[in-house]
């Protein structure tokens, strides 16, 4: 099991991955502004699904095979950047909305709501990269089982966003009447929201296979 200490910084920096804007924080408050708070949870409840079924994959080691791969890694690293410009363009274009800004959409299902958030969250380069990049150093061969050490904190990494995300889902209809009522803030939000995607998208396409 891994240390007390090292539970600690590794939940500091799934946090760090939480407040990050990404796929899943962009469902999650669109559905929540559109269709309410219990729309919401159950697309959380479809996005950590999502995260839990990459975790185990990093843990079994699943998705270091897949690095191995150098096309496999490519289409998703560059895919993946891809995607966050095109979401970086709808924050700052003319006429673009911010991330609170009210959208109007279908009324879905509870299924159909848990798979389309389970599918936003696998699907999500984000999550991925993190457990390759940054669970690793955590691991030690000298307290146990390496697949149970990575379980737990995937597990810890999960109960942080879902705990970040629920706030976002709870919260999303009263920052959005805050906002609206504050020209100003809704183009702040909207140009910091498009730079921090373009600077994620930036960094993943540059990030390296070593």
């Amino acid at each position: 099991m891994p240390s007390g200490d090292t539970l600690l910084v590794f939940a500091a920096l799934s946090l760090g991955l939480a407040i990050t804007p990404g796929p899943n924080m962009l469902y999650l408050v669109s559905r929540s502004l559109a269709q309410g708070t219990v729309a919401g949870m159950v697309s959380l409840l479809g996005c950590q699904a999502g995260s839990l079924a990459i975790m185990l994959c990093a843990a079994g080691g699943i998705t270091a095979a897949l690095l191995a791969i150098p096309y496999a890694w490519d289409a998703l690293r560059l895919g993946g950047a891809a995607y966050l410009l095109f979401l970086a363009w709808q924050c700052v274009r003319p006429g673009g909305q911010p991330i609170f800004a009210p959208r109007p959409m279908p009324r879905e299902p509870a299924a159909r709501l848990f798979g389309v958030g389970f599918a936003t969250a696998a699907l999500n380069p984000k999550v991925a990269l993190f457990y390759m990049a940054v669970l690793p150093p955590f691991l030690d061969p000298e307290r146990g089982s390496l697949f149970l050490q990575a379980a737990v904190l995937g597990a810890l990494q999960i109960a942080v966003c879902a705990a970040w995300d629920a706030l976002l889902v709870w919260g999303a209809a009263g920052t959005a009447r805050f906002l609206s009522t504050k020209p100003l803030w809704m183009a702040v939000q909207r140009w910091v929201l498009g730079a921090a995607l373009a600077l994620l998208a930036v960094k993943l396409a540059a990030e390296s296979r070593a």
